[in-house]
């Protein structure tokens, strides 16, 4: 990677190729993650920021589906945390104890990660059969800044619209970056396509 910038703007090339253009970021001496890059020779300046997040990163990602099952059935797969693990795509989540099932915000609920460790997740919107979203932490940490969130709406008989979004466009925390840039939208159709085949197979 090289950083060139002579006149007043930064450009970031990438084997040979500009990946971004006025990427400049604060150092954080040299922790965190942040690393120090040379200006290109012939350039007049030294530029820090960090190698896998640029100025064009989408910090906020969605992905949508339709999926042949009631609101209700589907919003139990989400709003009862023991149930996560079954549909979450982006291999994170191992277990949740049971009788946590979500009612309202300022709840908190808690899940065992495959990385080890605990996370307390802040539930921070609530609308039941319709809307959930919640940040995690670490237990006794405030949240680092990073949210998922569904949404629910009824699509006709038996069949919901369900959009899954995953937010970090205000983490603060950069051990966490790498993982949030590589939790793309693929990861959340992944869910959301797991989670219709449970809602799909659940009979009533």
């Amino acid at each position: 990677m090289w950083v060139s910038g002579a006149s007043g703007s930064t450009s970031v090339y990438w084997n040979g190729v500009v990946v971004a253009v006025n990427a400049r970021l604060p150092c954080a001496g040299g922790s965190g993650g942040l690393e120090r890059y040379r200006a290109k020779p012939g350039a007049d300046r030294v530029v820090c920021l960090n190698r896998l997040v640029t100025a064009d990163t989408q910090k906020v990602v969605a992905a949508r589906r339709e999926i042949a099952a009631s609101a209700e059935r589907i919003f139990e797969l989400i709003a009862d945390p023991a149930r996560q693990p079954g549909w979450d795509g982006n291999e994170n989540l191992a277990e949740a104890p049971a009788g946590q099932r979500v009612r309202g915000t300022g709840e908190v609920f808690t899940m065992r990660i495959t990385q080890g460790g605990t996370r307390h997740n802040h539930v921070v919107e609530f609308e039941e059969g319709r809307r959930i979203a919640w940040r995690p932490s670490e237990p006794g940490q405030e949240p680092p800044g990073h949210l998922w969130r569904w949404e629910l709406e009824p699509a006709g008989d038996s069949r919901t619209r369900v959009t899954h979004t995953y937010d970090w466009s205000r983490l603060t925390d950069q051990k966490r970056l790498v993982r949030a840039r590589a939790t793309t939208a693929d990861k959340l159709r992944a869910s959301l396509d797991k989670l219709a085949e449970l809602a799909e197979s659940v009979q009533d």
